[in-house]
């Protein structure tokens, strides 16, 4: 099986390339260290299986998962995170994502869930499944909503380069849009959740899981 593992710490790459090579069936074809790169390498690569993190640089998980799975359902993502909010576990399966396993949980589940989710099924970490659901009734009965529901996939981009420090003109030229744009998104990101100033856009964006705190 084909595998891409998308991880901004290079050791803990390296530890899930050298357990999954240690397997009989198992390659890791490329790696990433941010969800950009991730998502052109799934494009050039065809993995089976990606494995995703959620906040890394440049863009997150969620975002890489919805862009990798629009681009090749052959393809097939798994979210492997330390975030334990459900709210996320929903967001990763609303972008395509089958699987999502949290960091603490032992190799052979690991290896469980890619089995699942490589013959198209899915896998949630047993502590969040009752819980996703629960929530997901809480949620629609609350109307309670979070970055990945308020704002658009390009606002979560443009904010999450915001919150990483990147300025306007940077911002402009990776996405290869005008300042002005880049200005107009930022407006709007500041109108519909409410905040004043890059210092609370940072603190919503690590909040929401859209940048890691490093």
């Amino acid at each position: 099986m084909k595998i891409l593992i998308a991880d901004d710490h290079k050791i803990f790459r390296d530890g899930l390339r050298n357990l999954l090579e240690g397997r009989s069936g198992y390659q890791v074809i490329a790696e990433a260290e941010e969800g950009g790169e991730a998502v052109r390498l799934a494009r050039e690569h065809a993995p089976d299986v990606a494995i995703l993190d959620i906040s890394m640089q440049g863009m997150n998980g969620i975002d890489a998962a919805a862009r990798i799975t629009a681009e090749n359902r052959a393809t097939r993502v798994l979210i492997l995170s330390m975030h334990a909010d459900r709210r996320f576990v929903l967001e990763a399966l609303k972008a395509g994502a089958l699987g999502y396993l949290l960091k603490e949980s032992a190799f052979e589940d690991l290896l469980r869930a890619i089995r699942v989710v490589g013959a198209g099924g899915i896998f949630l970490s047993p502590r969040l499944a009752e819980c996703a659901i629960r929530d997901y009734v809480r949620i629609a009965d609350t109307g309670e909503e979070g970055a990945f529901a308020v704002l658009s996939a390009r606002e979560r981009e443009v904010l999450q380069l915001i919150a990483e420090g990147s300025a306007t003109k940077e911002i402009a030229a990776r996405l290869h849009v005008s300042v002005k744009t880049v200005e107009t998104h930022r407006s709007r990101i500041m109108e519909k959740l409410g905040l004043r100033s890059v210092a609370e856009l940072t603190k919503y964006a690590i909040r929401e899981g859209l940048t890691p705190l490093d």
